[in-house]
């Protein structure tokens, strides 16, 4: 059972299969039974260190990217990468860091979505760097009326983000949303427009605040439906409530470009999510009675601008570029 109640079939999966690679000496002398949680508990599946955790050839860089962007680690340690082995931060960095600066594999890999003609992917402003891919990158000023404003916690922020030119040399932002174990329920204490602050119960306070954010921004939106009442709506349950909060990022960035260092015209929002996960994928809503990719679509106006694909079918355009790359991928996340 995970934090969200539901039975985690894949995560279980995942796990083992990582505890096989753990005893195969996968990453290296790593024997696992790290420690994890608030309780900093040993679990077989969590390595001692973390940064074994990424494919080699990145490690130093991804150290050095989130400490000059000032991004913030997913895990106990906000300063150093998690050693929990089916994070999907650590997954996401897996597969795109080692792509970073490469900007003719970037391309091919936007263009292999076979949704838009892109004839060139530009350098993301928001770095100290050249990149072509940025992770958990945030807009330089706030527009969906959230206080914080850190890259990797606290606010909207994007996993991954590609910014290219089409064949009319127009300006396209990839909102890039990663999954890998996740699983969500669907009961009232996973509903986000009900929850509570610890110190007031029964009022719903944190998510009357959520809705006061974005309802309003949601009525709006080009893309997103708007309802009569948005409260224990589709929107305020994970995976849609995220969702619903990247499309109103990529929304705004357009609509204020001049404020904005990453000056767009369009988006198209990617949503990674292992085909396998049937845990996420395959799950009826109670409050739509869809899955979970028939519940977003029918929260969404324009279909073409949001796109589902599994890990190992994104990376296929670069298979043949980058084949140590894709073998590590391989064995460590589609072979079972």
């Amino acid at each position: 059972m995970g934090k969200y109640n539901v039975k985690l079939m894949y995560r279980l999966q995942e796990k083992k299969h990582h505890i096989e690679l753990i005893k195969d000496n996968f990453f290296g002398n790593d024997k696992g039974y790290g420690y994890f949680g608030k309780d900093k508990k040993q679990y077989d599946f969590v390595l001692e260190d973390g940064i074994n955790n990424l494919y080699e050839p990145i490690r130093n860089e991804v150290l050095k990217y989130f400490k000059e962007n000032d991004i913030e680690w997913w895990g106990d340690n906000p300063d150093y990468p998690t050693g929990h082995t089916v994070s999907s931060q650590i997954a996401c960095l897996n597969h795109l860091m080692f792509l970073r600066q490469k900007p003719t594999e970037v391309l091919e890999l936007i263009n292999g979505l076979e949704r838009v003609e892109f004839t060139k992917v530009l350098p993301v402003p928001c770095d100290t760097d050249i990149s072509y891919i940025a992770f958990e990158t945030i807009s330089d000023n706030s527009y969906l009326n959230e206080p914080e404003h850190i890259r990797g916690s606290y606010c909207t922020s994007i996993d991954a983000l590609i910014y290219a030119e089409d064949i009319n040399n127009e300006k396209w932002i990839i909102p890039i949303e990663w999954k890998y174990t996740e699983a969500y329920g669907d009961s009232s204490k996973d509903d986000k427009s009900l929850e509570d602050y610890k110190w007031r119960k029964g009022e719903h306070g944190k998510g009357k605040e959520r809705m006061r954010r974005y309802n309003g921004l949601i009525t709006k939106s080009q893309q997103l439906k708007s309802l009569e009442n948005y409260e224990s709506s589709a929107y305020y349950f994970e995976p849609f409530y995220q969702l619903m909060r990247q499309t109103l990022w990529a929304e705004q960035m357009i609509k204020n470009k001049k404020a904005e260092r990453i000056k767009a015209d369009h988006y198209l929002h990617i949503h990674v999510v292992p085909k396998a996960n049937a845990d996420l994928l395959g799950k009826t809503y109670k409050f739509s009675n869809q899955n979970m990719e028939a519940t977003w679509r029918n929260m969404l106006n324009e279909q073409l601008k949001y796109i589902i694909i599994d890990p190992q079918e994104l990376m296929s355009p670069i298979k043949s570029r980058c084949p140590e790359l894709y073998n590590y991928l391989k064995i460590r996340y589609y072979d079972k």
